[in-house]
């Protein structure tokens, strides 16, 4: 396991000062904020708490996923735990508002936390890359599952999902390539931001955004 000196992204000035240091390293960026504004820090609880917020919010609006998540909430007496979430009925979760494969997610990821398959501590002293790949042996969780919890839970600075379609759009936009980036072309490009891929998301979400007059970052 390779531990490396990576930055946390902590509070707001700590990301604005990763984001001088990532424009002055990749001056292509700055169009980017003269379009879409230096972007906010988004942060989530950590541990299985955050990954809840996670696997909820996939595919929904803002609106919908804080509702969803404030009536879990209110159904777990407002404790959002691996055991809790088990004990919990499944119409319970259904009158919550999650769906079936996000039901066999949640519990199949609270199983596999109680039985030491995959520890979420563990996660700290591993490259932002080895560190997704660990999360994707829970079940249900992909690399951009991982990449999101890692950056918006864990505030790791250089956790990317370079599979996410917006950010593909966005880089395509801004450096003017034919269609949007694949998504092994997006990560070859965020090669030059090391250490600090995530910012370069949250720039590359607020400047979907900006374009589009809508969020590009999920919710």
């Amino acid at each position: 396991m390779r531990q490396i000196d990576e930055p946390r992204l902590t509070d707001q000035a700590v990301f604005d000062a990763g984001l001088d240091r990532l424009l002055a390293a990749d001056p292509r960026l700055v169009p980017l904020v003269e379009v879409a504004g230096r972007p906010a820090l988004r942060r989530r609880p950590p541990g299985f708490d955050g990954l809840v917020s996670v696997v909820v919010a996939q595919q929904l609006s803002v609106a919908a996923a804080r509702s969803i998540r404030a009536r879990l909430d209110a159904t777990l007496g407002g404790a959002v735990t691996p055991a809790g979430l088990l004990a919990a009925e499944a119409n319970a979760l259904r009158a919550a508002g999650l769906s079936a494969p996000k039901i066999r997610t949640l519990t199949g990821i609270a199983r596999a936390l109680l039985a030491g398959d995959v520890d979420l501590t563990a996660v700290e002293a591993m490259e932002a890359d080895a560190a997704a790949a660990y999360l994707t042996r829970l079940p249900g969780i992909g690399l951009w599952t991982a990449d999101i919890y890692l950056l918006f839970c864990l505030g790791r600075a250089d956790a990317f999902p370079h599979g996410d379609l917006a950010l593909q759009v966005a880089a395509g936009d801004a450096f003017g390539l034919p269609g949007r980036a694949s998504a092994l072309g997006l990560a070859a490009i965020a090669e030059d931001w090391r250490p600090y891929r995530g910012i370069a998301a949250h720039l590359l979400w607020a400047y979907y955004g900006a374009l589009r007059v809508r969020p590009g970052a999920p919710t």
